[in-house]
């Protein structure tokens, strides 16, 4: 490449010969049938190997194509072109009278790489970004168009597809009415006596819930509840309001962060845990999620707590969520209503990674399944066995793509051919 291009945490240079940004659909075709190799490079906001194509690749980003928004009010759709992020998205949704069920915390990443790995979703209810998704267009190994939605047999290794199936140019997403939440936030919920039923009811206590703490102490320094203006605010006797503005990461300025203190606003200005105005132009951090069997949350969280004295050294934060079962084949959250418990560590990878193996080891018990796009160092062929339909995506992906131009060495491992 005639240029340096790393990821947005900086802890990955890209060793693709090249960084394409084709600026048209067609574009994109012609460069997917004319290359050996291609990855698709997204927000950059992945924390591994999982964008890299290799020394003789083609790393292509779809961010330079017509940004297309095309809501259908009546039919409470809307078919987004892939790079959009989700801040410019939401906007043009409000704009129609609709919302989205979700959005992740950080409204800058690209709709795309989003649901390519399963990313987010908060909420008892609440799936995944990717379920949203009723159809995917994407150029497949020849340069062609394939459009593929639900009621298709392979629509369940679609979306979060690890990039191994071809280029995603669009898709199209379901929408609901327009909504508007108030953010609550809370401190000091001890995690001594909170037992498997009290964490079920206080993590349904609104919309979305999220937990967080620098396992420092025992237990979480905040609670922050995203409840829809038309829904109920129950009682929350577990923990005391917050008297300041608070941020995830303990120490920091809370400027950047959305409204708190009850201050009812649109859905897409509440949901994220982040301002849209604000742009990070890089992150000073590594990060790691592992997605397990909500049963175990409560399990989960006392064996961290039995080694925070090796976790909390490298962290800034964790937070905890809850994601609904979802059907897509190589979702973290596939088959099962999941808890999340998301790390994010000092910018120090020799310093991280003995840890991430040590929280590995605690968690081991408790079948996780790690973020796609996050730093974990579980072998893949534990993996391989947390994935029911693994075999039909490695089907899926050969009828694809039979020459494996999407699949580099990350994917590969993963599917195990």
């Amino acid at each position: 490449m005639a240029e340096t291009v790393t990821n947005w945490a900086g802890n990955i240079t890209y060793a693709a010969k090249e960084l394409r940004r084709p600026c048209s659909p067609d574009a994109v075709g012609a460069l997917v049938a004319g290359s050996a190799k291609v990855r698709v490079l997204g927000s950059g906001h992945s924390f591994n190997e999982i964008a890299e194509p290799g020394s003789g690749g083609v790393l292509l980003s779809i961010a330079e194509l017509p940004p297309v928004v095309d809501v259908d009010r009546a039919a409470r759709t809307v078919r987004v072109s892939g790079g959009v992020r989700y801040a410019e998205l939401a906007r043009a949704v409000y704009g129609h009278g609709l919302a989205l069920p979700n959005m992740a915390s950080l409204p800058h990443i690209s709709v795309a790489g989003s649901v390519a790995t399963g990313t987010h979703g908060s909420g008892i209810g609440n799936g995944s970004l990717a379920t949203s998704v009723r159809e995917v267009e994407l150029v497949t190994a020849d340069g062609s168009v394939l459009t593929l939605g639900r009621g298709d047999e392979r629509f369940g290794g679609a979306v979060t597809s690890l990039g191994a199936l071809g280029v995603v140019t669009a898709l199209t997403l379901d929408l609901e009415p327009r909504f508007d939440v108030e953010q609550h936030v809370f401190t000091e919920l001890p995690l001594d006596g909170l037992d498997l039923g009290t964490f079920e009811t206080v993590m349904a206590s609104a919309y979305s819930v999220s937990l967080f703490t620098d396992w420092r102490e025992p237990g979480f320094r905040q609670v922050w509840l995203k409840r829809r203006t038309d829904q109920p605010l129950p009682d929350f006797p577990w923990a005391a309001p917050a008297v300041e503005k608070m941020h995830p990461v303990p120490g920091m300025p809370a400027v950047n962060c959305t409204e708190q203190f009850g201050v009812p606003g649109p859905w897409h200005e509440r949901l994220p845990h982040f301002r849209a105005e604000f742009t990070p132009s890089s992150g000073a951090e590594l990060q790691s999620e592992y997605l397990l069997p909500r049963r175990y949350a409560v399990d989960a969280l006392h064996a961290i707590d039995a080694i925070r004295a090796t976790v909390a050294p490298v962290l800034q934060t964790c937070e905890v969520r809850t994601v609904a079962a979802d059907d897509q084949w190589l979702s973290p959250s596939y088959g099962r209503d999941t808890v999340a418990l998301h790390f994010t560590w000092i910018e120090d990878t020799a310093a991280v990674l003995p840890v991430v193996r040590r929280l590995e080891e605690a968690l081991e018990a408790f079948e996780p399944r790690p973020h796609w796009g996050k730093v974990f160092t579980t072998p893949a062929q534990v993996l391989r066995g947390r994935y029911p339909r693994l075999a039909d995506f490695r089907t899926l992906a050969r009828e694809l793509d039979p020459d494996r131009k999407f699949t580099n060495a990350f994917v590969q491992d993963i599917l195990g051919d």
